[in-house]
């Protein structure tokens, strides 16, 4: 069956296409009379816009291309539920792309968005600074990222201050021996550079082990460097650690799941925090302690600023903290700790 098209709608209205166009864009120029007559054509036909041709037409196509780097990640669960909360008061629709999904085809996911004409982009994943630039549209990055590019405004939580919330737990409950398992991307060495400043003060060895950014990565990662060191007593040894800082959710349920395996309980064995406050780490099997930098929060500012960009009505919340890198607008967010179940004060030496 054919599509309804706006030729179709402005027959059954009996007026012009250019009469329809300008109903479907709200604008007051259209009498009483015309409108209801042309949206009773909508509704009978069940016509939907097309966005591209509204953007062919140089009328905005209310969408907006997120770009993430992980589906696999939940911390963007939660942030894309605030960009949709803040982005729905404009009639916004989310394209989400991920960046690593189709890497291999060596096409930028900002000029794909470019190519359906997006009015706005969120980058909450890793892009150059020269697609931004190409794609001509308002854009604002989400969370720490690499990507240099000083105009654009910036929505993050402190994750440098965050590693050291969390390191600082684990030493205020008598740690010392504190391994951090840190991972690729620009998040992740923020939060392990909070992490190295809190042992650094406490005249603590820093002890690090890189490793992908998921569960079974970390537990590989983990089971020879930290847990396999005393003969026949996986864990044992004097320079094991007595607790973990992993630099995500997921990769602190692996450090858990190593640790298992090697013998140890947690949290009597081995203390072990992550970060992100993912809706994995609250589930009561895991009870995971965790750092949380309220990426739903983080979302809804970033919506609320793109439509501040975008004219429609938004604005941002605050004014931009002092000394934070990066435009008008830009928000730094203080991290909270969440004490659970897999940390506890040290029982062994």
């Amino acid at each position: 069956m054919r599509r309804p098209t706006i030729y179709d709608v402005a027959e059954r209205a009996g007026v012009s296409k250019s009469l329809v166009s300008l109903v479907l864009r709200d604008s007051p120029k259209v009498s009483d009379e015309k409108r209801a007559a042309v949206l009773a054509a909508v509704a009978e036909l069940d016509y939907t816009p097309s966005r591209l041709a509204a953007g062919l037409a140089g009328t905005r196509t209310r969408s907006i291309g997120v770009i993430i780097d992980d589906f696999a990640n939940l911390w963007f669960v939660e942030a894309l539920a605030g960009l949709r909360a803040a982005l729905e008061t404009g009639g916004y629709a989310l394209s989400v792309a991920d960046a690593r999904l189709n890497a291999h085809l060596g096409v930028d996911p900002i000029d794909a968005f470019r190519a359906l004409r997006v009015d706005g982009i969120v980058l909450a994943g890793e892009a150059s600074a020269e697609a931004v630039a190409r794609a001509g549209v308002p854009a604002v990055v989400l969370g720490t990222r690499a990507l240099v590019a000083p105009d654009l405004p910036v929505i993050a939580s402190d994750e440098v201050e965050g590693g050291r919330l969390a390191t600082q737990h684990l030493l205020e409950l008598g740690h010392r021996r504190i391994a951090c398992v840190s991972g690729p991307g620009a998040s992740a060495a923020a939060r392990e550079r909070g992490y190295r400043e809190a042992m650094a003060g406490a005249s603590a060895t820093p002890q690090v082990v890189t490793a992908s950014a998921t569960d079974e990565g970390a537990a590989r990662a983990v089971s020879g460097a930290l847990f396999g060191r005393a003969a026949g007593q996986p864990g044992s040894g004097t320079d094991a650690p007595t607790a973990v800082f992993a630099v995500n959710d997921p990769m602190a349920v692996g450090v858990i799941g190593a640790a298992q395996e090697a013998g140890l309980v947690v949290p009597e064995d081995l203390s072990v925090i992550g970060y992100d406050d993912s809706p994995l780490a609250a589930y009561g099997i895991v009870a995971l302690s965790t750092i949380s930098g309220d990426p739903r929060e983080l979302g809804e500012a970033a919506g609320e600023v793109l439509l501040a960009e975008l004219g429609a009505g938004g604005a941002a919340r605050g004014a931009g903290t002092a000394g934070v890198t990066g435009g008008a607008g830009s928000r730094i967010f203080a991290p909270q700790l969440v004490v659970r179940g897999t940390t506890a004060a040290i029982l062994r030496p």
